[in-house]
């Protein structure tokens, strides 16, 4: 078979532009392995990416039409290129593709630096809630170097990086906080938040201190900047796409001004990072979180989900 399914648009728009497509099947190049995708997940950059509010980016990414989604997967290997001696066909990996979009389709082809060998004791399919993962552990490990007994803030702690962040923090030994939906407040608490308040309600002023402030959101920096300590240290992996200009350069600018920097990265997470991930999910460290599972049939209706809110950890496509 030379064709896969995948989830593909043909134009920038809302989620309906969104439809399950045809491809050619990849052939790993030397030094690349074929991974049959079981499950990818919905991650709020694809939203963006699909309406062409980041245009720019997105061409660069992929140049014409029809354009893929889906950065994370999880699936087993299919093939191995020539070169290639870490792993064989029938392997359980996860992984991320190297700064493009297409996880979401039937198979895709990367090196190996891309992959580690997936969780032993968690489903695939549930497995692909928790790749983002990377992206907490760079945030809170490297960035901000969280230690035990230091107070952390998550803003956005019932989503997909934050609802990991939670349990990184506990398993990190940090007090933490987190601002989110409501509804989740007891989901949130049982993933290991010393307190959970409502997003909508809480008045930034009055939560006090913190050693670390992660920020999943990507507005009202200066607000929550203010409350860091001396030696506080703030990591935003979002900014505020409706003031672009405004928000990068305060960003920017706070890596230069100040004592409490802002850290701020776009993950490009390899091998190292996600055997880490295999390590903290094998140990019950972190688990996954899964709102709801679509078929890839389905893509739009997922799209439309994450973009009305509410969502509790990772929305899945299962292939």
């Amino acid at each position: 078979m030379n064709e896969m399914r995948a989830a593909l648009y043909d134009r920038y728009g809302p989620p309906d532009v969104l439809y399950e497509g045809r491809l050619p099947r990849p052939v790993p190049a030397p030094g690349e392995v074929l991974v049959r995708v079981r499950a990818s997940s919905v991650n709020g950059g694809e939203l963006s990416g699909r309406a062409g509010r980041l245009r720019l980016l997105t061409d660069v990414l992929q140049r014409g039409f029809p354009k893929a989604v889906g950065i994370d997967f999880t699936g087993e290997i299919a093939e191995v290129g020539a070169g290639v001696t870490t792993y064989r066909p029938g392997d359980r990996v996860w992984g991320a593709l190297p700064r493009r979009f297409g996880s979401t389709a039937e198979f895709v082809a990367v090196p190996p630096r891309q992959l580690a060998p997936a969780p032993k004791n968690v489903d695939l399919v549930q497995a692909a809630a928790l790749p983002v993962g990377t992206t907490a552990i760079t945030a809170l490990r490297d960035k901000a170097r969280l230690q035990p007994g230091e107070r952390l803030l998550i803003r956005g702690g019932s989503g997909g990086v934050g609802s990991v962040a939670v349990q990184l923090g506990r398993a990190y030994g940090a007090h933490v906080t987190a601002l989110a939906n409501a509804r989740h407040r007891d989901a949130v608490l049982d993933l290991g938040a010393d307190e959970v308040l409502d997003y909508r309600t809480a008045n930034p002023a009055a939560l006090g201190r913190f050693d670390v402030v992660l920020d999943t959101v990507g507005t009202e920096f200066p607000v929550y900047r203010n409350l860091l300590t001396r030696s506080g240290r703030m990591v935003a992996i979002a900014f505020d796409l409706d003031h672009v200009a405004a928000s990068l350069a305060y960003l920017v600018g706070s890596t230069v001004f100040g004592r409490q920097r802002i850290r701020f990265f776009s993950g490009n997470p390899r091998a190292d990072l996600f055997a880490e991930l295999t390590r903290l999910t094998d140990s019950g460290a972190i688990r996954p979180v899964v709102d709801t599972v679509f078929p890839l049939t389905k893509i739009a209706e997922a799209h439309r989900t994450l973009e009305a809110g509410g969502v509790l950890g990772k929305l899945l496509i299962e292939i």
